[in-house]
């Protein structure tokens, strides 16, 4: 599966903490991420991670175009909910673009860990029926 990963700056250490504690599950599959989230995860993980701009840079967009083109099956996006983010309205259009092509989309430690239990124990199955052409 192809996993994309994004974290603003104060949720960059929760990210960071994530990747580590679910290392061995995600080393099987291939992860994107933006730039910063990219850099901090692989220094700390070893993880191997395809690094696209930083969010505000445009990053987001280019996992979201991967999201349109259908590359991208899991979301994990750390967000801030308390503090607004001058690139917020791309972000929302990142949440809806996963809305649009059904990827299950995380933006929050507790339904990360639901989302990897449930990729572990292949439940994601179910997008082959979906979109079987896909694959």
């Amino acid at each position: 599966m192809n996993i994309a990963l994004i974290a603003h700056d104060s949720k960059k250490e929760l990210m960071v903490q994530f990747c580590i504690a679910y290392c061995g599950i995600l080393s099987r599959h291939n992860l994107c991420a933006t730039g910063t989230t990219a850099k901090v995860v692989s220094e700390a993980t070893g993880l191997k991670i395809q690094r696209y701009l930083s969010g505000s840079q445009g990053g987001d967009q280019q996992i979201g175009a991967r999201i349109s083109c259908n590359e991208i099956d899991i979301l994990l996006f750390f967000r801030d909910p308390l503090s607004p983010k001058p690139h917020e309205p791309n972000e929302f259009n990142l949440l809806r673009l996963c809305d649009v092509h059904n990827i299950p989309v995380a933006t929050n430690i507790a339904t990360a860990e639901a989302l990897i239990h449930s990729l572990e124990r292949g439940d994601l199955d179910w997008r082959d029926i979906v979109n079987p052409a896909r694959y």
